[in-house]
């Protein structure tokens, strides 16, 4: 009779286990199929910058993108948008990240989302974190919440334990009748250790000049607002778009 019960016990959590590892892989397919579904755009992209000790004015620039990874920005000097994530696609984004596992799913709930949660791989050749990762000795995690109801990620969270690193939110709309985009992303960062501060500002390129910088501003916290407008969709963008230009 006990040994009846273990068996079943054991057919129950395999099943559960199963059930998991086939959502999580149609998450990151179905993700990847409605990503991949916008060949290219160009699109106006306003940026806004909240962060204490830095006044920058609100921007607006064209940007240009083409898959798999071409991106451009008429920034003009002014090089303002992060790195991390808005541009990367799912599986880029899965790709960068072990130990993957589902951690909460309200599918039969109005919210329909899926939260899945890996662990940075510091050495991974498509990661876009930061090289100081790997000199520390905790392992940061990365949650991913996607919406089923689009298919497409709607935050990623990097924390340490409970302590939030950056957060990126999505919000979405339905552009032609076919392609879900964001029509605004929001960035923020809660960067309180001075070896991660390096990182942001790499991150965000010319944004931050580190030779203006002061110690003390090594604590990093802000809020990066980035709206997206007059989105041209799959217009087939030629190559030389994303040329670099010789210097004069």
């Amino acid at each position: 009779m006990v040994l009846l019960r273990y068996i079943t016990l054991f057919i129950i959590l395999t099943s559960l286990v199963y059930t998991d590892t086939n959502l999580l892989n149609r998450a990151i397919k179905e993700t990847t199929n409605e990503y991949e579904k916008v060949k290219d755009f160009q699109a106006q992209m306003t940026v806004e910058l909240n962060m204490p000790g830095i006044r920058i004015p609100k921007k607006t620039y064209k940007v240009y993108f083409k898959q798999p990874n071409k991106f451009k920005a008429d920034t003009k000097g002014f090089g303002m948008l992060p790195n991390t994530g808005i541009f990367t696609s799912p599986k880029d984004n899965f790709d960068n990240l072990k130990n993957l596992e589902i951690k909460k799913s309200n599918l039969s709930s109005n919210e329909k989302t899926i939260l899945i949660t890996g662990t940075i791989i510091p050495d991974s050749l498509k990661a876009q974190f930061p090289s100081e990762y790997a000199k520390l000795t905790f392992d940061p995690l990365v949650d991913v919440l996607i919406d089923t109801t689009m298919w497409v990620i709607k935050s990623v969270t990097s924390r340490i334990d409970t302590l939030k690193l950056f957060e990126i939110t999505n919000n979405y709309k339905l552009y032609d009748n076919q392609y879900y985009l964001p029509f605004e992303s929001k960035v923020k960062y809660f960067i309180k250790d001075a070896r991660l501060a390096g990182w942001l500002k790499k991150d965000m390129k010319t944004l931050i000049n580190p030779n203006n910088q002061k110690s003390a501003d090594d604590v990093i916290r802000g809020v990066i607002t980035v709206n997206y407008l007059n989105y041209k969709i799959n217009t087939n963008l030629p190559d030389r778009i994303f040329k670099k230009k010789k210097p004069d």
